[in-house]
């Protein structure tokens, strides 16, 4: 992420100094403009403001300091970078813990201001779509399970839902383990006409085969030893609604003849009882893997594959939709922070590219316990790309110094690469920080000390 055209809010009383600093950012291509006093600067900061703020500390009038407290009372998370002399150090340091994005010490080459400024509204940037995820997921319809994705195979879903969700047509829904089935199943019944009869979900492969019958068609009390009362079954009570069969490759082979006969006459019977009662439902079926390969080999009836795949969706892997990872893994982030009352963190470019680089086996449930576990504070693989090797074999000096590298990289990524924050974070000196850098072979974008 590069942001250009981001708006910077330059304060410097000294009118060369001003000019020189508002012409190098706008030629890197900001929208910067230039202010002499922070009185001045003071009212274009809201909570809404997408840029940044670049001070000079001594000001006549209220100082950097003084518009450091004030756009922090205004905008918690906008981002100040404060400009100093050589004197001003301590104090730098200071407003830091305070929580001033950087500080640029005078005189200082065009190169660290642009980077610095690049740096920080990359920052501002990911906060507002932080916020404004937030908001989307505040705001969606809780009653239409939302589709996240743009990848074209997603698009694809969508518009199938779209299509056919008003509509009894019997749906079937292919894809692997944890990639959403159930969320499309769902998403069908919500924009269908049945939206406000029941949902039921049945995981075939979840109920044991002695129990099925009397679970899918219910029974009457007397019907077998320990049926003391009638029982309704999952097809009645979805009458009127939609049933929803999860695996439905599982359901044995004596219980698709009988469905069978359901879906084609609209009619069942209780065990115990020669009493036929009228259902009438929508059935969604999930599987995994290829149906005719179960038709092939005896163990799923063809004449009710036909029945249940008058539309087929298909859900491809997460390995096979990468630009979704990200999206989806936010959306989760978001709504695990709901869930669990904590703050969503935010995702670094580097915690993208992780995020996307794996295969994610377990797909969109594997995605989302990871989330929670993000949200949570807890260490977790996926915040490291797939094949990361351990460190087992290796003698204990490279294992401290390699967590100590990575702990110096990760202070220096959620610095934006601002080593004098970096070196705060890590409670270190500024020098001892940048000797470190050096040895481990880090280098910070766009700061020549740490060049080779």
């Amino acid at each position: 992420m590069t942001p250009t055209g981001g708006q910077v809010l330059y304060v410097e009383d000294d009118e060369l100094v001003r000019r020189a600093g508002v012409q190098s950012l706008q030629l890197a291509g900001f929208d910067a403009s230039g202010f002499a006093t922070a009185e001045a600067a003071l009212p274009l900061v809201d909570a809404q403001f997408a840029g940044v703020v670049v001070s000079d500390i001594r000001l006549p009038g209220a100082s950097g300091l003084d518009l450091l407290a004030q756009c922090h009372e205004r905008a918690p998370d906008v981002p100040v970078i404060l400009v100093t002399g050589h004197g001003d150090i301590t104090m730098a340091v200071q407003a830091m813990r305070d929580g001033a994005y950087d500080f640029i010490e005078k005189p200082f080459a065009t190169e660290r201001l642009v980077e610095t400024v690049r740096r920080a509204l990359e920052r501002r940037t990911l906060v507002l779509e932080n916020l404004a995820l937030r908001r989307e997921l505040a705001g969606q319809d809780t009653l239409a399970p939302r589709i996240i994705g743009k990848s074209p195979a997603m698009e694809q879903v969508r518009r199938l839902i779209a299509n056919v969700a008003p509509t009894d047509a019997a749906v079937l829904i292919n894809g692997d383990t944890g990639a959403g089935k159930e969320l499309i199943a769902r998403s069908l019944h919500e924009r269908s006409p049945r939206r406000d009869k029941p949902f039921v979900a049945v995981n075939c492969a979840a109920l044991p085969e002695p129990m099925f019958e009397s679970e899918m068609f219910g029974y009457e009390a007397g019907a077998f030893t320990g049926a003391a009362r009638r029982r309704i079954g999952k097809l009645e009570h979805a009458s009127g609604g939609t049933l929803f069969l999860d695996e439905v490759e599982s359901m044995p082979l004596a219980l698709q003849v009988k469905l069978l006969r359901v879906l084609q006459d609209g009619v069942l019977e209780r065990l115990g009882s020669n009493q036929p009662v009228r259902v009438d439902l929508r059935v969604i079926a999930a599987a995994k893997g290829d149906m005719t390969e179960h038709v092939a080999a005896g163990t799923f009836r063809r004449d009710l594959l036909y029945r249940l795949n008058v539309v087929t969706i298909a859900l491809p892997p997460l390995a096979e939709r990468r630009e979704d990872i990200v999206p989806l893994f936010e959306h989760f982030l978001l709504d695990a922070a709901v869930r669990y009352q904590r703050p969503a963190p935010l995702l670094t470019e580097r915690d993208r590219l992780r995020l996307a680089q794996r295969d994610w086996p377990g797909n969109v449930r594997e995605l989302r316990n990871a989330a929670d576990r993000y949200v949570l504070g807890i260490p977790d693989d996926a915040a490291t790309p797939a094949g990361g090797g351990g460190d087992a074999a290796q003698p204990l000096k490279e294992r401290v110094e390699r967590y100590e590298r990575a702990l110096i990289a990760d202070a220096l990524e959620q610095s934006g690469g601002a080593v004098a924050q970096a070196a705060v974070q890590l409670q270190m000196a500024k020098a001892t920080l940048y000797e470190k850098i050096r040895r481990y072979g880090l280098v910070v974008r766009g700061d020549p000390e740490t060049r080779g």
